[in-house]
């Protein structure tokens, strides 16, 4: 079973459970993959910060597509 991502886990999290969450991250304007705080700061927090509706996100990430 895959772990479910959630907007709690900070980027770096996300990109070490999965490697293509960079590419939906980027279309949406975050390039958190290469952001030094992408170790401590939350999907939540960063989606906030960009504007981005954060349970839109989450939902897509968690998306087969």
């Amino acid at each position: 079973m895959t772990k479910k991502i959630s907007k709690d886990m900070t980027f770096a999290e996300l990109i070490e459970l999965n490697r293509d969450a960079a590419e939906k991250l980027a279309d949406r304007g975050l390039f958190c993959g290469g952001c030094p705080m992408a170790k401590f700061e939350t999907i939540e927090d960063g989606a906030k910060a960009h504007g981005v509706d954060v349970d839109k996100l989450i939902k897509e990430l968690n998306s087969d597509d």
